[in-house]
């Protein structure tokens, strides 16, 4: 069963370019190496460009565990974890209602 998740964050003013990098190293890494993750997208708030907003569709748990396991991950943990600013990154599961993907679609193109 897919896992739907975000991740909300957001890092100290003097850390952006920093962790813009990380990110567009990290999603790179992400489709290079995790089939079975099906979506990673980051989004940066556009009138506060300290806020970031990570979305993500795993195929299952077991792509949702080698995820999180990554030393990628560790990696990009390792830039934002000490310039957040507000507290921990928030994730969030979800359900999937609808889409106008091809993956994860219910009804349409499981």
């Amino acid at each position: 069963m897919p896992i739907y998740q975000t991740a909300h964050y957001r890092v100290n003013a003097d850390a952006v370019e920093r962790v813009e990098a990380a990110i567009e190293e990290f999603v790179r890494y992400v489709a290079e190496h995790e089939p079975d993750t099906w979506m990673y997208t980051a989004w940066q708030q556009k009138d506060d460009p300290t806020r970031f907003v990570h979305l993500f569709t795993f195929a299952d748990e077991d792509a949702h565990r080698t995820h999180g396991s990554s030393e990628a991950v560790r990696r990009f943990e390792a830039v934002y974890s000490p310039e957040l600013s507000e507290g921990p990154v928030v994730f969030t599961d979800y359900r999937l209602i609808a889409t106008n993907t091809a993956r994860g679609s219910r009804g349409w193109a499981n």
